[in-house]
């Protein structure tokens, strides 16, 4: 099978796409693909810059990706 196709070898994206669905798509109901759209952008927006990751040391992605560069 193709490399995407096996969960288990994109575990980190599998696991970002549920932790979206979560926390984010499956607490709202969308009125349209517009509103959709932009809820879900404001997640990622928040998921990135504002909500700290246990296994980044409590970081933030972007604080994690600054120190990393």
């Amino acid at each position: 099978a193709a490399p995407w196709l096996i969960p288990q070898q994109n575990g980190m994206v599998e696991r970002l796409i549920r932790t979206q669905k979560e926390q984010c798509t499956h607490r709202h109901r969308f009125e349209s693909i517009q509103h959709a759209t932009r809820g879900i952008a404001d997640w990622i927006t928040f998921y990135n810059n504002r909500r700290p990751h246990q296994a980044l040391a409590i970081r933030t992605t972007a604080e994690a990706f600054k120190l990393a560069a």
